[in-house]
C-alpha cells in the first residue's frame, strides 16, 4: 500500500445529473449525456456527506471496470469523496466482487464500484455499499439523491488518497486458496470481453479444472455482444462452444462478474433459480438444517422439493433485486441466497455474503466433483419436471404500476377467498413480499409484480403437474389484468 498524490479534478461546467438515474439499489446513466464529470464528481461528495450522516468512518474502497471511459469517471468521483473528507483506497481495475472482496482485506467498511454491469457501452454507475457486505437499497439511494440533486455541498478538510496495489491477486488467492477439484472437468468460460476475463478462467484453472475461453480478452467495444449472462445471443454461443468442444458445463459471466449463467453439457439453459436448487440440495446435505433465500421469481421447487425437506432444509422467498435477496441472506444468517437473474450469496463457512460469479461457478464445480458419475444433465433430470412460462412484461407506467398491483392482489385475495377455481384447484396462500404471488394446491403458482427499473408489471407462471395448468394460472392472471386501461400490451404466447 503506497500514498500517492492525486491531484483533484476542477470541471468548468456545470454539474448535470438525471434523476432518472438512481435506482433501487444502484445507480446508472448514459455517460456524458445524462450525467457529466462535474455531476460524476458532486455525487462523489455527496456520498462522503452522506456517510457522514449515517455515521460511517470516512474511508472507502474505489475501483472500476473495463470501459473506455470507467478511469476518469473513478477520478471525478474519488474528487468529490476527497473534498467531501473521506479517505479513498483506490484498488483500480477489478470486478465488484474484487471490490467487495478489498472491504474486508482492508477492513474498511465502504465501497464504490464504477460500473455499468452488463450495459451497452455509454451506460456508466456506480455499486455502493456502507456496511459490508451489503450495497445499497432504496433507502439509502433515496438519500444519495436527496444529497446529490438537492443540497449545496460543503467541502471539509481534505481525505487522503492511496493506491493499493495486487489486490486482484489476494482476491483470487482468497478464491482458490482450499479448493482443489479431483475430477477431470472441462468447462467453457464465456465473458463476453468484459472485466471477468482477466479472473474467471484463471480462478478456475487453479482449482483444477480445464478451461476453454470464449471471448475473455478485455475489449470495451464488446464487439460480440455484450457481457450479460440472461442474454441469449450469449447463452447460444456458449452453447455452441460447450457441445462443441463436449464441455461438462458452461458458464456465462456478467461484465462486472458478480452474476454467473449456466448451461449444461448438452448446450441447454439452466435457468439460475434450477442451478440454485441443485446446489441447495448438494449444501443441504453437507450442512443440516440449513436456510435458504429466494426471489420470488424462482422456482416452486424450492418449496416442495422432497430432497431439502428430508435434509430439513427451510427457503424463505423474498423481495426479487440483489440488494434485498443479500440483505435477507445476512439478516437470517442463511447458508445461501438464489436470485433468479444469477445473484448468488453464499455465508460462511462457503462465502462472505456478498455475489461473485467466480465462487458461484467454484460452487457448481465442486457440486460435480461431489456426484463423480453424474453429468450436470443427470443432475437436472432428477428434479421434478415443472413447466413455466417466460418472465412477461405488460406496459404499466411508473407512477400508476404500484398501485395497480396492490390493485390485483385485493383482486386476488378476494377470489381466493370466494374459493376461486383455478385448473381445477382453490388458492393454498397467497405471498405479499414482492408483488402478489399466489399458490395452488399442486404448488403451482403465479406472480404479478412492478418492475423496479421500468415501466412494466412482470408476471410468471409455473406449473409443477401440466402445461394446461400453466395456461390456466396465466388465464387467471390475464383477465385480470384486462380490466386496467393502464396495463398495456405483452406477449401472451404460452
Amino acid at each position: 500500500m503506497k500514498e500517492n498524490k492525486f491531484k483533484i479534478q476542477n470541471y468548468l461546467e456545470s454539474p448535470k445529473i438525471s434523476e432518472f438515474g438512481f435506482r433501487e439499489y444502484d445507480a446508472r446513466w448514459l455517460y456524458p449525456d445524462q450525467i457529466n464529470l462535474s455531476g460524476i464528481k458532486k455525487i462523489g461528495s455527496s456520498l462522503g456527506v452522506l456517510m457522514s450522516d449515517e455515521k460511517i468512518p470516512p474511508k472507502i474502497i474505489v475501483g472500476h471496470d473495463y470501459r473506455s471511459y470507467s478511469e476518469e469517471v473513478k477520478e471525478a468521483l474519488i474528487s468529490g469523496l476527497l473534498l467531501s473528507g473521506v479517505d479513498v483506497y483506490d484498488i483500480g481495475l477489478t470486478v465488484s466482487p474484487g471490490a467487495y472482496f478489498s472491504q474486508f482485506y482492508l477492513g474498511c467498511k465502504s465501497v464504490a464500484m464504477v460500473t455499468a454491469s452488463h450495459n451497452k457501452n455509454g451506460w456508466t454507475g456506480f455499486k455502493m455499499g456502507i456496511d459490508r457486505p451489503l450495497t445499497f437499497g432504496p433507502d439509502l439511494m433515496k438519500k444519495l439523491k436527496e444529497i446529490s440533486l438537492d443540497k449545496e455541498v460543503l467541502e471539509k478538510t481534505e481525505g487522503k488518497y492511496k493506491h493499493i496495489n495486487g489486490i486482484n491477486e489476494e482476491y483470487i488467492r482468497d478464491l482458490t486458496k482450499n479448493v482443489k477439484i479431483k475430477r477431470k472437468i472441462k468447462v467453457v468460460v464465456a465473458c463476453g470481453n468484459g472485466t471477468s476475463g482477466i479472473f474467471a478462467p484463471e480462478v478456475l484453472e487453479k482449482i483444477g479444472v480445464e478451461v476453454i475461453k470464449l471471448h475473455c480478452d478485455l475489449d470495451y467495444n464488446f464487439p460480440f455482444y455484450n457481457p450479460n449472462p440472461e442474454d441469449l445471443v450469449m447463452l447460444k454461443d456458449l452453447s455452441k462452444e460447450v457441445t462443441r468442444n463436449n464441455a461438462d458445463i458452461g458458464f456465462a459471466f456478467d461484465g462486472d462478474g458478480d452474476r454467473c449463467g449456466y448451461v449444461d453439457n448438452n448446450g441447454i439453459e439452466i435457468y439460475s433459480d434450477i442451478m440454485g436448487v441443485l446446489l441447495a440440495r448438494s449444501l443441504s446435505s453437507s450442512y443440516k438444517n440449513s436456510k435458504f433465500v429466494v426471489d420470488v421469481k424462482s422456482t416452486g421447487l424450492y418449496s416442495s422439493d422432497k430432497e431439502l425437506k428430508s435434509n430439513n432444509a427451510s427457503v424463505k422467498f423474498w423481495k426479487t433485486g440483489h440488494s434485498y435477496i443479500k440483505q435477507k441472506t445476512l439478516e437470517l444468517n442463511a447458508l445461501a441466497g438464489f436470485e433468479r437473474s444469477g445473484h448468488y450469496f453464499f455465508n460462511s463457512p462457503i462465502g462472505r455474503g456478498y455475489d461473485d460469479a467466480c465462487l458461484s461457478a467454484i460452487e457448481v464445480c465442486k457440486l460435480l466433483d461431489k456426484n463423480v458419475d453424474k453429468s450436470i444433465s443427470d443432475l437436472k433430470m432428477e428434479l421434478p419436471k415443472t413447466y413455466n412460462s417466460p418472465t412477461m412484461s405488460p406496459e404499466c407506467p411508473d407512477d400508476k404500476k404500484y398501485k395497480i398491483v396492490e390493485d390485483i392482489t385485493k383482486i386476488i385475495e378476494k377470489k381466493s377467498k370466494n374459493n376461486t377455481i383455478i385448473g381445477g384447484q382453490k388458492i393454498a396462500f397467497i405471498l405479499k413480499v414482492n408483488g402478489v404471488r399466489f399458490t395452488l394446491e399442486d404448488g403451482s403458482w403465479g406472480l404479478v409484480r412492478a418492475s423496479s427499473n421500468t415501466p412494466n408489471l412482470v408476471v410468471v407462471c409455473e406449473s409443477q403437474t401440466s402445461e394446461d395448468i400453466l395456461k390456466k394460472i396465466f388465464q387467471f392472471i390475464d383477465k385480470i389484468l384486462k380490466e386496467f386501461k393502464d396495463i398495456g400490451a405483452y406477449d401472451q404466447s404460452i
